[in-house]
């Protein structure tokens, strides 16, 4: 299979732009990079579980739009970067600890819109999580 990146990146920069920010703040880290996905992971622990203790259906949305909009952005022109438009999420495994794990892999590439499905599984590969995420290809400058 032919990489659909187009700009360059690798793990350790990724990672290090999560700070001071929502992605630091929950722990996610970027994983792992194929030629066609993008894998990222989210600790379930105070920081993200709901009063109930279970994994809060909000951070496993940050972790979805998270690793689509990377995505996107890596697989845009240099003169080009995504914004998130639209977003939805089922979700449909608890998960009360451990770490889940997304994955990012693009069903559209378009001109001007892109759309991404993340896949969000346990720590015993159990689907917990299906998103879609559209994403807008829009142009510098």
């Amino acid at each position: 299979m032919t990489a659909i990146w187009k700009k360059h990146f690798d793990i350790e920069t990724m990672n290090a732009s999560k700070t001071a920010n929502m992605c630091s703040h929950l722990g996610m880290t970027i994983t792992k990079i194929g030629d066609d996905y993008l894998c990222g992971t989210l600790p379930v622990d105070e920081r993200t579980r709901q009063p109930m203790g279970l994994l809060h259906g909000g951070a496993s949305v940050a972790l979805a739009e998270t690793l689509g909009s990377l995505a996107g952005n890596l697989a845009c022109d240099n003169n080009q970067y995504c914004v998130g438009v639209e977003i939805n999420a089922n979700h449909l495994r608890a998960v009360s600890s451990g770490l889940v794990t997304g994955t990012a892999r693009a069903l559209h590439l378009g001109r001007s819109t892109q759309v991404w499905e993340i896949r969000i599984e346990d720590e015993q590969q159990r689907l917990t999580c299906i998103s879609r995420l559209t994403l807008a290809v829009k142009t510098t400058g």
